[in-house]
């Protein structure tokens, strides 16, 4: 990633992507490369300018920002895509976060919390509109059948099966290797093993699998 966090703005309407760029602007680590109005442009632009963070409205005519996003995650996973929606509905929220984004903000979000969700993005965190949480812990809880689990625990070494108890619970590599007791290199790794057996590219992806297959509770995100 480049010092200054380039930035790719994808919403429909032209006065919103106006505000978040004027936003943006006022700060010098922001750099807003593009913008786009729809799903397939915002994808085109994102294979031509590479940004480090997609802001993408969910509800887009056309191409939609959950369809846009499962290209974007499987073509460029270095990219790192947040969904800001009005869309307060779990199953949108569930979905955007299955195809591959790494947040979801509500557009009612304060100012200072978009742009330090963005930071955080930019850094390789995951973040979720706090009012969403709750949902999004709701729409995993229901536990995995016994078999089911079984198989699942097999897939993974013990300490995968430890560092997945971790993740489920939202924390960073630092965090994981402080309370495990293990160099932060020795994590990634371990991560890095996870997001190749799970086939996935994002830590939210693997939170709500750990979540859903009984690794843990507590805010997955």
């Amino acid at each position: 990633m480049s010092e200054r966090i380039r930035v790719l703005l994808v919403d429909d309407h032209t006065l919103f992507r106006s505000g978040i760029k004027s936003l943006l602007q006022r700060n010098d680590d922001f750099e807003v490369v593009g913008e786009a109005g729809d799903g397939l442009e915002g994808i085109k632009r994102v294979r031509s300018l590479k940004p480090d963070v997609a802001l993408l409205d969910l509800h887009m005519p056309g191409v939609s920002g959950l369809e846009a996003v499962k290209v974007i995650s499987e073509e460029m996973p270095e990219v790192r895509v947040l969904m800001l929606t009005v869309s307060e509905d779990a199953q949108d929220l569930m979905d955007a976060l299955r195809a591959g984004a790494s947040g979801y903000l509500l557009k009612n979000i304060e100012t200072d919390m978009l742009v330090d969700a963005i930071r955080r993005a930019a850094q390789g965190e995951s973040v979720v509109s706090q009012q969403m949480t709750a949902k999004l812990i709701q729409g995993v809880r229901n536990p995995p059948k016994a078999e089911t689990a079984t198989i699942e625990r097999d897939r993974f070494s013990p300490r995968e099966r430890d560092i997945l108890a971790s993740l489920a619970q939202g924390e960073s590599n630092k965090e994981i290797a402080r309370k495990l007791d293990l160099a932060e290199s020795t994590v990634k790794i371990h991560v890095q093993n996870i997001f190749k057996k799970l086939n996935m590219s994002s830590r939210v992806q693997v939170a709500l699998y750990a979540v859903e297959n009984g690794y843990g509770h507590g805010r997955p995100y």
